[in-house]
């Protein structure tokens, strides 16, 4: 991967993106507070647990058939995946993260002028994957690379929450970031031969931490 395809990957991947990312952490923050996790090797597998079975089961296949429709620029299809997505946010304020980052990413694409950004063409809140896959195919980022930049932006997102919640150093935050970097390729290895019969995994701890986290008395962040 070279040139302007690279460097449009890594504007959008980057923490700067004005999408507010930065304002979630998916449970994280009351899986810690409760002393679900404490040391950096929970931190760990916590992440690794969702990136092989939440992000590798249902966001990136599902970004591998946006990108797919919104090459042939399948509004239907676009707008049924959507939905499917929006349905599978197991707590109010997941759904909401993914509703708040699809808008703020939307907004952006199209005071660059994608056409297709257009809000007018979404039944529902279009969801951040839908927007992601919507700017990997305007930019012509191959799949394969859109897909490793949406878990390594993921992965940035969590481990930055993880320092701002624990006294976790910074080197220690590169250390997680450093073992977890092998497993994307194998997270995304796949995800488009995913079949529909097998999207999604319902994770327990994941959803409890979320619903749980919606009532915490005291909170930096807004999942």
């Amino acid at each position: 991967m070279a040139g302007q395809a690279l460097l449009h990957l890594m504007h959008l991947v980057s923490p700067a993106l004005p999408v507010g990312a930065y304002a979630y952490s998916q449970g994280l923050e009351y899986a810690i507070d409760s002393g679900w996790l404490k040391e950096q090797d929970e931190l760990e597998d916590w992440m690794l647990s969702l990136m092989q079975r939440s992000l590798a089961t249902l966001d990136l296949p599902l970004l591998h058939r946006f990108f797919a429709a919104w090459q042939s620029n399948n509004i239907d299809e676009i707008n049924r995946l959507n939905d499917y997505l929006r349905a599978c946010r197991e707590t109010r304020e997941l759904l909401l993260e993914d509703e708040q980052l699809g808008v703020a990413l939307n907004r952006l694409l199209q005071s660059l002028e994608v056409a297709q950004a257009d809000i007018n063409l979404y039944r529902a809140t279009p969801s951040f994957t839908c927007q992601f896959a919507l700017a990997g195919v305007h930019w012509n980022i191959a799949i394969e690379d859109l897909a490793e930049g949406f878990v390594w932006s993921w992965l940035e997102n969590q481990v930055a929450a993880a320092t701002k919640i624990v006294p976790l150093g910074q080197t220690q935050a590169q250390k997680i970031l450093v073992a977890l970097l092998p497993h994307i390729p194998a997270v995304c290895k796949g995800a488009s031969d995913v079949p529909d019969e097998r999207l999604g995994q319902s994770l327990p701890g994941v959803a409890l931490a979320s619903s749980l986290h919606e009532r915490q008395y005291s909170r930096l962040f807004r999942s």
